[in-house]
This record gives C-alpha cells, structure tokens and sequence, in this order.
C-alpha cells in the first residue's frame, strides 16, 4: 500500500511533491490525437476531480494540444491557491501562430489558431517558451521547468551550449524553483547530470514492469547525484494497464512487439496469480523506487483517475515481487516493498 499523497522535498528547492502526480497530456485535446482527444468540458471536470481528491502536482507542456493543455489547466489552477499546488512544464519548442480564421458565425467566441510548433534551443527560444507558458497557464511562476524532447531530434550539443545553461539562470535569478528534463531515453539525462545541477529527470516509459533499461545504470546514478526521479508512462502506453492484452494492445505508442506481448501476458497471469491488478502492480513498482519522487500516470477519464488512487491502496504481497524475479520478469536486486 502506498500514500499516493504523502509528499517528499525535491532537494533543496522548497517543492515537496507528492507521490501520485497528474500527468497532463492526454486531457489536452482533439487537436493532437497521440497526446488524447478528450473534450474541454470532460477534461475541466478531470482535473477538477483530481484537485479535489487531493493531488497537488500537475504536469504539462506546450507540446500537449500544441498549447491547449497548458491552457485548459489555467481554467482551473489559476483560480486555486498558488502556493497549494506544483506545476511544471517543458520548455525547447515554441508555437507560432501562423494566422487567425475569422469566427463564421457571431455566436463562435473564439477564432481558430493555425498554429506550428518547432523546437527551439536558444537562450532566447527557451525565456520565449517559460514566457509563453505563463500566458497559457496564466500563472506569474513555474515550479518545475523541463526541457523538452532533446532525444528526439539529437539536439544534445544545443542543450548543453544554450538551452540548460539559459535554465540554470532562470534558476539563479528565481524565475524558476527547479530545473531538469523530460524525455523517453535515460542515457541523455545521465550525460547532462555529469555537466549539470539539475534538479530532477522526468522519464518516460523506461522504468516499467517491461522496460528496465535504465535500472542498472541510470536510477542508482540519480540516487547519488541527489537527482529525482519522475516517472512518466508508468504503463507503456497502456499495455500495463489492459485487462484484454492482445497484438493491437499499445506499447510506447506503438502497437506491440511480440516478445513485449508475451512478457506482459507472464506479467498478467503472475498479478492474476495473486489477485493483484497488473496495472496497480504496475503502479506500485516505479512508485516504490528509491529514486523516484513522483509518478504521473495521465487520465483520460474519470474512472481511470479515480482508478489511478485507488490502486495506490492494494496491498501487494513481498512474495509477489518474488515470484517476479524468480520468473525473470524483474531484475534480481529489483526494489520491492518490505
């Protein structure tokens, strides 16, 4: 069993998060169906309930709904109490807005943005897309600023020559209470923690019941650099969360490989096993890491939010974990609850 709002301090920065965290890229919109095609009015109504059930740490980016997200946040979190919730939010792309379509009818209160978004690792790239982020959140702070994605597009030298160094003044200056990165690999971070103070690494979807690439080298580094850890897609996309796995099931945004399918499906009949949801199993694993301060599992629905606590609650037998690494599913010194 875990307190899925139990809070721990990110270094010395004064922000205490809590261990069950609100991933925000699916509640952001139609317009970018990879990052979930939710609708404003159920998305308002998610996280709401997520504020109100007692989650205080909400993560975003201009890259989710290409600004919607971080606007549909500021719908609700700019009318709570600042200094009661954490937010963070990515930096290194930025949005033009090409040209506005005049509303067709008088009743249309918004115009439509054709807008682009490009990356953009400049110092001025990065104070431009914090400054903008504001605007969308209508916030005057960001806790947690990450850059954004420096995998995708190898841009590893930018970020080392204008990008962190750019952050690590907005640090200095205040503008900013933390600073790190977010991104799907983990050999990157650990090369910028050689050159850097950064504070945290979001990583997603290479910490999971099916993704241990970065157990060995990467967790135990963070633990001794004093680096926390967020964990992002602590489903894989959903595989870890589905009753019904079969070959259409995603992974990483992907449809399944095969070997994946099979190692999840060993996973699910061991949970079954023990009458244990794979998906709270799933959970309770990166949660449990000493490394990690947070996990931010995102909500399409209300159910799966409220789902998202509730399996918090289970309590997973030791033998369980056991069992895993006895089946070769998990590694041998894999963390498990005592």
């Amino acid at each position: 069993m875990i307190n899925p709002f139990e809070k721990t301090q990110l270094n010395s920065t004064g922000i205490y998060l809590p261990r069950l965290g609100f991933g925000g890229a699916p509640i952001s919109g139609i317009s970018m169906k990879s990052f979930g095609g939710v609708e404003e009015k159920e998305a308002l109504k998610i996280i709401n309930l997520a504020y109100n059930k007692g989650i205080r740490y909400f993560d975003t980016a201009p890259l989710y709904g290409i600004g919607n997200g971080e606007k549909r946040y500021s719908k609700v979190l700019s009318k709570k109490p600042r200094n009661d919730f954490v937010i963070s939010t990515k930096c290194g792309r930025v949005i033009d807005v090409e040209k506005y379509e005049k509303p067709k009818f008088s009743s249309e209160v918004e115009y439509t943005e054709n807008k682009t978004i490009k990356f953009d690792f400049s110092s001025d790239g990065i104070k431009r897309s914090l400054e903008d982020s504001l605007k969308r959140l209508n916030l005057d702070y960001i806790d947690i600023l990450l850059l954004h994605d420096s995998d995708v597009e190898n841009l590893e030298t930018k970020a080392k020559k204008t990008a962190l160094p750019t952050m690590m003044q907005l640090k200095n200056e205040g503008i900013v209470k933390a600073i790190g990165c977010g991104m799907n690999e983990w050999e990157m971070p650990s090369r910028f923690i050689d050159d850097f103070n950064i504070d945290v690494v979001l990583l997603a979807g290479r910490f999971t019941l099916l993704d241990h690439s970065s157990f060995e080298i990467f967790l135990p580094k963070c633990i001794e650099n004093k680096v926390k850890v967020i964990i992002g897609g602590p489903y894989n996309s959903g595989i870890l969360a589905d009753d019904n796995l079969n070959k259409n099931s995603l992974f990483n945004y992907e449809n399944v490989p095969q070997n994946i399918l099979k190692k999840a499906m060993k996973l699910n009949k061991i949970s079954k096993k023990y009458n244990i949801p794979l998906k709270a199993a799933s959970l309770q694993y990166v949660m449990n890491h000493p490394a990690v301060i947070s996990t931010i599992p995102g909500s399409q629905s209300i159910y799966e939010l409220e789902n998202n606590i509730e399996i918090c609650n289970i309590k997973i037998p030791e033998e369980f974990w056991k069992d895993l690494i006895q089946n070769s599913l998990i590694p041998k010194n894999a963390f498990y609850p005592k």
